[in-house]
């Protein structure tokens, strides 16, 4: 018994040690640009979690180069981020890339004062929505007053979102759309707060929800897959080429 104590303490500590760490492989020309060593210490301050530079991409959780999803332009190319293996590390460290903090502090990279990156060239297009059937419409306002806080459900409609999430149409836009929306409640950080009528258990009595819970059926799930399959996916523009 002591034997596996200590051994679940080992993996506990490993696993408290992994989200403390997120192991990044920068382009060469980024690293001699200074711009990673810039913006290392500013992610670590807000997170507490610290980055670890590796020389191989095959050793890296992350990637930053010329593939992935945009981040910012400069040395005449666009630069992405891609993340290979998803720790919680990685991928707070991603989301906070794509963030406008993260813009920010890549932008503001000024060595001489000279600023030496810039907005990407490949622009998000804001999506339209296609006619709808009743469902559809119901699963729109179910999404605006559900989702809302966090996400930015419809094009030019007054709401509150967090700017580091992606918005309906940007998910609409991944090829496992249908599958996110369908089991969303699942996916952290979700079941913190979230209640699916006769699927989801209730919260414990000792963890209740730390945020105002969102209660959903089954059947308002589907009014919102409805109004996501009505909607025209944003266009994140072609994929980054190699160059």
């Amino acid at each position: 018994m002591r034997v596996l104590l200590l051994i679940l303490s080992f993996l506990a500590t490993q696993v408290h040690a992994d989200d403390r760490l997120v192991r990044v492989y920068a382009a060469p020309e980024l690293v001699q640009s200074g711009v990673m060593q810039h913006l290392a210490p500013r992610f670590s301050l807000k997170t507490q979690v610290r980055i670890e530079f590796v020389a191989q991409p095959t050793a890296a959780e992350l990637v930053l180069d010329r593939d992935g999803h945009a981040l910012f332009d400069g040395f005449g190319t666009t630069w992405g981020v891609s993340v290979s293996t998803e720790t919680d590390a990685a991928l707070r460290l991603k989301t906070w890339l794509q963030s406008g903090v993260g813009t920010d502090t890549v932008l503001s990279f000024a060595p001489d004062g000279q600023a030496l990156f810039a907005e990407p060239t490949l622009q998000t297009v804001v999506a339209k929505v296609r006619e709808m059937d009743s469902t559809a419409i119901l699963g729109q306002e179910i999404s605006h007053v559900k989702c809302a806080r966090c996400h930015v459900t419809q094009a030019g409609r007054g709401q509150i979102d967090i700017g580091s999430t992606p918005s309906f149409a940007v998910l609409r836009s991944l090829s496992d759309w249908e599958s996110r929306f369908s089991a969303f409640y699942v996916l952290k950080p979700h079941p913190a707060f979230t209640q699916i009528d006769g699927v989801t258990p209730p919260f414990a009595n000792d963890r209740p929800s730390p945020i105002a819970p969102i209660t959903l059926s089954l059947e308002d799930l589907d009014a919102i897959m409805a109004y996501v399959d009505a909607m025209d996916a944003a266009d994140l523009g072609q994929p980054l080429q190699h160059q």
